[in-house]
């Protein structure tokens, strides 16, 4: 699939702003693409364009251009969402991400380029998501997750997993990380929209990197600034990582179907919360562009706040509690 074939020119020329000036990842680009072709392909069926029934993936849009797109009102949007949620049995979270892609279309039209005098979806609502709280393992059931590491990878997959836990890495950036990425005491890290921050190694995360690099200077890699190799010397896939983490949850015992890498992320961010770290600077940390991304895991803040007003000596006494002397 590439939207430089398929997608007519109005979308072709967003999708090649978010990818060459916003610089952000492929699978962001053709995430909007996707969902701006099934929105096109929608109008020119529900607009009477091509036959009422002709399938979806066979409606060729390579014609609609800025008048098509210009033309569409927030009714017609919201008549698509009803077919997706109808139809298609697209859930609220998945509906939403459509209106977002959507927004930044016209939003690129409008804005960015002027090339549309009005945004019609501008005060368009988006589905109400339910927020939910994320997984994540205790101190506990991280020191279990660890100790369980054992086999021919063993210095590899403890480095991997301590990484998760203490530094918060997404799974791809773990996957990507170079050699030249390494610095004394800290790791460049390439994160979405190739985005850089530098993430610094605790004394646990230096000691699990430096063994594996012991152990890695004497692979003949074929891929040679990978940092973290495949059985096959090949720089490591995120599939790889994934059967990884799953086996090792297995191990020690732990429920791999509630605890994915991703949870590992939210663990090490759950826990640097627990011991004082304050919420902007876990958002540098984990790489977050928006601080409300962030706060979800305030949860355990106040959780622990709960706790310290109940622990205090104070919590029962009342006012006829008063012992003082007149």
């Amino acid at each position: 699939m590439s939207y430089r074939d398929e997608a007519p020119q109005p979308v072709r020329e967003f999708l090649v702003y978010h990818d060459t000036i916003k610089g952000q990842s492929k699978r962001t680009v053709d995430s909007y693409f996707l969902d701006l072709r099934t929105f096109t392909r929608y109008l020119y069926v529900s607009r009477g364009l091509v036959p009422r029934d002709t399938a979806l993936e066979d409606v060729d849009i390579s014609s609609a251009g800025l008048d098509f797109y210009g033309a569409v009102t927030v009714s017609e949007v919201y008549d698509f969402l009803a077919y997706l949620s109808r139809d298609r049995e697209l859930n609220a979270a998945s509906r939403a991400r459509m209106i977002t892609s959507i927004k930044g279309f016209y939003k690129y039209l409008t804005v960015k380029t002027k090339q549309l005098d009005t945004d019609p979806v501008q005060d368009l609502d988006t589905p109400k998501l339910q927020k939910t709280l994320p997984h994540y393992l205790t101190l506990e059931e991280s020191k279990r997750l660890l100790s369980a590491v054992d086999g021919k990878n063993k210095e590899r997959d403890y480095c991997i997993l301590c990484l998760f836990l203490n530094c918060g890495l997404r799974i791809s950036e773990m996957a990507g990380l170079d050699l030249t990425d390494i610095r004394p005491d800290s790791l460049l890290i390439h994160g979405k929209g190739n985005k850089q921050r530098e993430v610094y190694l605790n004394d646990a995360s230096a000691r699990a990197l430096n063994d594996w690099l012991l152990v890695r200077r004497s692979i003949p890699a074929v891929d040679k600034n990978a940092v973290f190799l495949s059985n096959r010397r090949k720089r490591i896939s995120v599939d790889s990582i994934q059967v990884m983490v799953r086996n090792t949850l297995l191990k020690a015992g732990l429920d791999p179907s509630q605890i994915s890498p991703h949870k590992l992320r939210h663990t090490a961010a759950t826990l640097m919360l627990q011991n004082g770290v304050d919420v902007r600077t876990l958002q540098e940390v984990l790489g977050h562009e928006s601080l409300n991304t962030t706060q979800i895991y305030t949860h355990v803040a106040n959780a622990e706040l709960k706790k310290a007003a109940a622990a205090n000596p104070l919590a029962r006494f009342g006012p006829n509690d008063d012992d003082s002397e007149d």
